[in-house]
Formats: structure tokens, sequence, C-alpha cells
């Protein structure tokens, strides 16, 4: 009987994930036709596209993050890809707002393509954040990554952490401590809910130097 209910379990979380695969692939798809339009700068083959997106090193867990974040590593650029007003309303403390439906314009292009830069989207779940993966990633931007389980894990993980059972390991205990200490930092111990106050986030972009045409002055 348990085990009729783990195969159960397995089909469940196969089911969500092709939704949500079908539900990326229509976003992509309506994204490569204005990628097109725009003018792609390095389209990817599909086979290679497909090897990418199978690649779980991309999803980047919320305490990777927070741990980054509270040492201000230069070297990350968190994105929310939410509407505007949505990130007002709330938005990880340092995070950027670029709205996916805006994510190919050219006016964003240079916080895009930066060297050196390790660039992490977010949304309130997975969903959005992986279509701006996709569509950036097709567009030939490196170092692209997505927050996995969107501001949904972070509450869970960074704002609102839960204490682990008494029998639980000591690492978990560990893990809770590093939780509680980021939660204070975020604001999470006095905010406690997704009402705590937006950040506003001071961007230094890296444009890349433009190499001088062979021949030329």
């Amino acid at each position: 009987m348990r085990r009729n209910d783990n195969n159960n379990e397995i089909l469940e979380v196969m089911s969500k994930r092709y939704i949500v695969l079908t539900i990326v692939i229509i976003g992509v798809a309506v994204g490569l036709t204005q990628l097109l339009e725009k003018g792609p700068k390095n389209i990817i083959e599909p086979t290679e596209m497909l090897m990418k997106a199978n690649d779980q090193s991309r999803y980047l867990t919320t305490h990777f993050i927070a741990k980054r974040l509270i040492e201000r590593d230069p070297s990350l650029f968190v994105i929310d890809v939410r509407m505007m007003d949505e990130f007002e309303d709330y938005n990880i403390p340092g995070s950027f707002n670029i709205p996916l439906e805006e994510i190919l314009t050219e006016d964003w292009e240079a916080y895009l393509d930066q060297e050196g830069m390790d660039i992490v989207f977010y949304s309130t779940s997975d969903v959005f954040a992986d279509q701006a993966w996709m569509l950036s990633t097709q567009k030939g931007y490196k170092n692209l990554y997505v927050m996995q389980g969107g501001l949904n894990e972070w509450f869970r993980t960074i704002i609102q952490p839960v204490a682990p059972e008494e029998t639980a390991p000591t690492e978990a205990f560990e893990l809770y401590s590093f939780e509680r200490a980021a939660s204070i930092f975020f604001g999470g111990a006095t905010a406690g809910t997704a009402t705590a106050p937006a950040a506003k986030k001071k961007v230094t972009v890296r444009k890349k130097e433009k190499k001088a045409a062979e021949g030329g002055c």
C-alpha cells in the first residue's frame, strides 16, 4: 500500500513538472517572437538550449543567495521579474526590478550583459523567472540563474523559518540558526508578513568595452 502511495506521489510531482514546463515553453515561444523582431544577439540551437534548461545547476537556493547578499557580494545581481507594483509592494532587499515583459528591450541590455556578474532571476514561484532565464539565455547572455522556489521559498526559509523538530540532526539546527539570523538581517523578524518595505537598489552597470574595428583609426 505504501508503495502505491509513493508511486502516486511521484506521478503527481511529474505531472506538476510537465505542467510548469508547458507553461514555460509557451512563454518562451511568445518571447522568441519578440526576440527575433528585436535582433537576436546569439541564438542558441534548440538541442543546446534543451541541455541548458535541464541543467539543475542553474537553480540557486534561497540560502545561497541570502548569504551572498548578506556578505554584499559585488558579483551578484538579483533581478525581480514581477510587475513594478508587485516589486514596490515587497522585494528582496538589494534586488532590482525588470518586468518579464520588458526583459528583451534594449533598455535593460547593459544590465543583463555584464562580465563577471551572476545574474539571478526570481518571481513569486519559478515560472516567470524560468521564462526570463530562457529568453535571456536564448539571446546569448551568460552566467544566468533562477532562485529556486521564488519568493514563496524565500518567505518559507528566510523571512519566516520554522524551527526543526527536537529530534532533527545537528545540521538542521545549524541551518535554522542561519535562517533566523538572515530573517533579522532582511527584516523578517519585524515584518512577519509580505508587507515589508521595498528596498531601493543602486546599480552600477559594468558595460563591456567595444573592440575597435580592424584598420580603423
